[in-house]
């Protein structure tokens, strides 16, 4: 590590005060020795890494950290605060503080040396040796193991850990990664690898960081009892522990109490519990969430699978609509009358194969909720609950019930103690058996009913909505079409409109979608319109979304204004929503109908009222764009505080002009 840290890149003052300031003085050291040569590039780096996930780890360290193209060389410098920074630890703030800088092609040896530096982060003595460290070169010679450190914790016996621990202890195979795969990785290994010993188990880490990762023996992982995946990023190849107790949990996790993470898969072997790993959809490190935060996900898991049914079955039984009419739901099935020069029977057959597609909307929304809640042994009885709740007209809320009941009862099915011999046959047989059954019973007897009540009664609702009813629901669904921009409450809206649709959908029903839908574009066509009216009020970077955004817009793609969002959420998001709301209640007030669940001015003809509800359209991105210039026109802002982002524009009110300009952070 001698080329890595001198003393010239240490500073035992540090005098920063925030973990932006921090960084760009360690980095102007690394730029004065040439090992970086754009600061400003280097820090926006080190801040997009951050956003990821905070640096700040339990014991006063910070280590903010990059790959970048503007590094020469890997390169490490240290800084020591006497008041301390803020890194966002659980703890409080750090007082030592590493910055790592890695080339974007940086080789193997260099990142593996990098990787040995986190896991001396996780020794009490080194870290303690840094503290009383006299002066720069010391403390520089410490970090690169020519110094002695005092009290060092016993050397592990390696990551195999066949030396060090007893014969017939519990054997745990964990797997480590973060986003960037130079520090975290290796730090929750290590202190899995150290909390391991101290429990008298067998622990072998596979880290999958930058470097590459060897894979763990595959004998080793057939005789592990447990597993541990301590992640920020999927885990490669994470079929390879199928079938074993598992917890899975982000990897500051790992580093801040890996203790309890072992003590935690323990109880799960007691118990006999398989296979609990972390679901696509949910991110890693989410151990800490709450309730409604985890019932967010697991819903927002139904609804990701069930988007893909609708566009494909809502598109064909539009299509089917448009070239044989609304009377083509009486067309007899394809399968006993198909002419293939007559356009009735195209419009047919793209009408059944829609009708099939959408049939699968309650039974897929059920089922991946269940998954996200349970894994794998969610999904079957999710899609058992879904289908029951398809045949007793529950519908929508249906698939919410079931789904939920399902998740719930595997879950509580794999907390009750098994015996070995059994183990095997739970996921593939007891776990669906007993959990089909109970899901079943619940929603054919219990629930059932009562929630195919409530859709019949909503349905029935819908459809009487008229004059000042109909309005408002309009601007409900705007506000929510547009307060998230395609996020949860985005989703509710959206998964509520398409819902109604199908072969049966009411004109109740039919409105719904022509307001969620109108709604939806309005956020990205307001952004695009506002850039291009008064594009000085916007950064460069935002005038060039403002050019996609258009497109997206006028596709129904409400994302596209997140970046205008993210830079400036509350001149935005207020103002999207308020034309949200207008056009919500002018579709509404139009009695606009679509029968397509997706795709924008594309689908015009599918639309009912086609010109009002382009109006309806139009006046929302007026309000909205008209709001977010008046609103960004009356600010006065100061740099950016993050090192190397450019800000948003630097404004200054003036009697009968503003001044504009763009800065970027000194």
């Amino acid at each position: 590590m001698s080329e890595m840290i001198t003393a010239e890149l240490v500073d035992l003052d540090l005098s920063a005060e925030t973990k932006e300031a921090a960084a760009r003085s360690l980095a102007e050291r690394m730029v004065a020795l040439g090992r970086v040569t754009d600061l400003d590039g280097f820090l926006a780096d080190v801040a997009a890494r951050e956003a990821q996930m905070p640096t700040g780890l339990d014991g006063g360290i910070g280590i903010p950290h990059c790959r970048s193209a503007h590094v020469t060389a890997p390169t490490l410098a240290f800084g020591r605060s006497a008041r301390g920074i803020d890194f966002g630890a659980p703890d409080g703030p750090a007082d030592l503080v590493f910055l790592i800088a890695a080339p974007a092609g940086a080789d193997e040896d260099h990142l593996t040396i990098l990787s040995s530096l986190a896991r001396q982060l996780m020794d009490a003595g080194f870290t303690a040796a840094l503290r009383a460290a006299g002066d720069a070169g010391a403390a520089a010679a410490l970090i690169r193991g020519e110094a002695p450190v005092a009290d060092e914790a016993p050397s592990a016996s390696g990551p195999s850990g066949q030396e060090s621990e007893p014969a017939g202890a519990f054997r745990i195979v964990a797997v480590t990664s973060c986003p960037t795969g130079i520090a975290h990785t290796y730090m929750a290994a290590e202190s899995l690898e150290n909390a391991g010993r101290e429990a008298g188990v067998e622990l072998v880490v596979e880290t999958q960081g930058s470097a590459g990762f060897t894979r763990l023996d595959p004998a080793v992982i057939a005789a592990a009892d447990a597993v541990i995946f301590a992640h920020d990023v999927p885990v490669r190849d994470k079929d390879r522990f199928t079938g074993k107790p598992t917890v899975d949990v982000g990897v500051k996790a790992g580093i801040n109490r890996p203790a309890e993470l072992i003590a935690e898969v323990r109880e799960k072997a007691a118990r006999g519990e398989v296979s609990t790993k972390a679901t696509p959809v949910e991110a890693a490190g989410d151990e800490g969430d709450g309730y409604g935060t985890k019932l967010r996900k697991w819903l927002m898991s139904g609804v990701s699978y069930m988007v893909p049914f609708v566009a494909a079955g809502g598109l064909l039984i539009a299509l089917g609509f448009a070239i044989g009419g609304y009377e083509i739901n009486t067309a007899k099935s394809v399968v006993d009358h198909f002419v293939w020069t007559e356009a009735a029977s195209w419009a047919a057959l793209f009408f059944q194969v829609g009708g099939l597609a959408f049939g699968f909307l309650v039974p897929v929304l059920a089922g991946y909720i269940a998954y996200g809640m349970a894994d794998r042994p969610g999904l079957v009885p999710g899609f058992v609950g879904g289908a029951v709740a398809v045949t007793i007209n529950a519908g929508f809320l249906g698939g919410l019930a079931a789904g939920l009941i399902a998740g719930a009862t595997v879950m509580a099915i794999q907390k009750v103690r098994i015996p070995a011999v059994l183990r095997g046959i739970m996921p593939v047989v007891v776990i669906p058996l007993i959990s089909s059954a109970v899901v079943g019973f619940l929603m054919f007897l219990v629930v059932g009913e009562p929630i195919a009540s409530l859709q019949s009664g909503l349905t029935n609702w819908l459809e009487s909505l008229d004059g000042s009813n109909a309005i408002i629901l309009g601007v409900i669904l705007g506000l929510m079409m547009c307060f998230d921009l395609g996020g949860p409450l985005n989703k509710v809206a959206y998964a509520f409109a398409v819902g109604g649709l199908g072969a049966d959908a009411t004109d109740g029903n039919l409105k719904v979608m022509a307001a969620v839908m109108a709604a939806g574009m309005v956020p990205p066509l307001a952004m695009a319109l506002a850039t291009t009216v008064r594009g000085k009020l916007f950064t460069k970077a935002e005038r060039e979304n403002g050019k996609a955004a258009w497109v997206l817009g006028a596709s129904f793609i409400t994302e596209g204004a997140i970046p205008f969002a993210a830079a400036d959420p509350l001149r935005v998001i207020p103002a999207s929503m308020a034309g949200g709301a207008v056009t919500g209640a002018l579709s509404m007030g139009f009695g606009a109908t679509l029968q397509a669940p997706h795709g924008g001015v594309f689908v015009v003809p599918l639309i009912g009222q086609p010109l009002l509800y382009l109006v309806a359209v139009l006046a929302g991105t007026c309000v909205s764009a008209a709001l977010v210039i008046v609103l960004k026109g009356m600010r006065k802002t100061t740099p950016s505080a993050v090192p190397g982002r450019a800000t948003a524009p630097e404004v200054t009110a003036e009697p009968a002009s503003v001044a504009v300009k763009e800065t970027v952070a000194a």
